[in-house]
């Protein structure tokens, strides 16, 4: 590699863009890319600042998407700041080291490389949102929007979220669940606990209704999917007296999906299944995302063997774990998933070894040069 990512990678960190700030973690970037020549817009909507840039104008057009939001560094101690950047021992601390500005710095060192090699044969953007981490709202799906009234849609998208549990180059994620959240309320009539025939117990009704969506699983899984699930997350009465039917009881779930089910498929069903145990009963749905899945075939092959041949490992292909901005992509082109080792993201002491930074930089290198950019 003749560009090193470490030192954008620990510019970025230094930068505490804790979702919404930005806290110039894009300013940074924005300056690396216009001095590689990329043509660097930059998208504000609502209270995020997202970032779209491009090099090059012709066919293959290669995206790589990521952000630059961070979570918070948390409760607990870190050894050093969180936002300090520093390298010890050859590793790199810091929040978002591997979820996910050091991808950053990475492909934009392999974009550096494959521009000082020659001149490109096709074209190269990023699709950068400070609101990854947050409600997802204006960030990477208005980017879309703008990128599509724009003639700036990619014939393939690469997100460089950390997708390898251990070692660089185990996983290639082609797909994801999606996930959709239930808050269900359950109106009763309240009354003396000596009276039951006076009240109608919502606690009661709640939960036989809760116990009904439990009982069985939603499927057996698909060819590319794990079966899909159901986790009741809360249960809440707020009833501190011990003889007292309350008049209303509430709880919340979530549905982690595969692709044998469509988010308002999955709304039906749970209102049906809720009305069986209570005629007053309200149920409010929010769906972050559908499942998706790019199909394997050429251009995940190509991604495949460009990683195998950079790394020296065989990345098999998955859609497990949560959800991504990739679920806003897959509405446009066809996106996979490749990044760090991301066993320490959203942890205390964040890290990254720079051999595996810089190794992450070369496999996007042969990314870029087996797709023909």
């Amino acid at each position: 590699m003749s560009a090193d990512p470490l030192p954008l990678a620990q510019a970025l960190i230094r930068r505490p863009s804790v979702t919404p700030a930005d806290a110039g973690a894009q300013d940074v970037l924005a300056e690396a890319l216009t001095q590689l020549g990329f043509t660097v817009e930059r998208l504000r909507f609502g209270a995020i600042d997202n970032l779209f840039a491009r090099i090059g104008t012709a066919a293959p057009h290669v995206c790589f998407a990521g952000h630059t939001d961070v979570v918070p560094p948390g409760a607990g101690a870190w050894r050093d700041d969180p936002f300090g950047g520093v390298v010890r021992d050859g590793v790199l601390y810091g929040r978002g080291a591997c979820d996910m500005k050091g991808a950053i710095a990475a492909f934009v060192a392999a974009a550096s490389d494959r521009i000082t090699a020659g001149p490109l044969k096709g074209s190269i953007s990023l699709l950068i949102t400070g609101d990854e981490e947050g409600e997802a709202v204006d960030g990477t799906a208005r980017v879309l929007e703008w990128m599509a009234a724009h003639g700036q849609v990619p014939d393939f998208c690469l997100v460089g979220e950390p997708t390898n549990p251990a070692r660089l180059g185990e996983v290639i994620k082609i797909g994801r669940r999606g996930s959709l959240t239930a808050r269900i309320t359950v109106h009763g009539t309240q009354g003396h606990v000596a009276y039951p025939h006076r009240t109608d117990n919502p606690v009661h009704r709640l939960v036989a209704a809760l116990a009904a969506l439990t009982a069985l699983p939603l499927d057996a899984g698909s060819e590319w999917f794990e079966p899909s699930t159901l986790q009741v997350t809360t249960v809440d009465v707020g009833n501190p007296t011990a003889n007292l039917v309350p008049a209303r009881a509430e709880a919340a779930l979530n549905i982690r999906f595969n692709d044998r089910h469509s988010g308002a498929a999955l709304t039906a069903w749970l209102r049906a299944a809720l009305a069986r145990y209570a005629e007053r009963a309200e149920v409010a749905v929010s769906i972050s995302g559908e499942s998706f899945l790019t199909t394997p075939g050429p251009l995940v092959e190509t991604l495949r063997r460009a990683v195998a041949a950079a790394t020296g490992v065989e990345p098999r292909l998955d859609t497990g774990g949560g959800t991504s901005d990739a679920r806003f992509i897959a509405r446009y082109c066809p996106v996979a998933e490749f990044g760090l080792v991301g066993a320490t993201m959203h942890q205390v002491d964040e890290r990254v070894p720079v051999a595996e930074l810089r190794a992450l930089a070369g496999a996007y290198r042969a990314v870029l040069e087996a797709f023909g950019v």
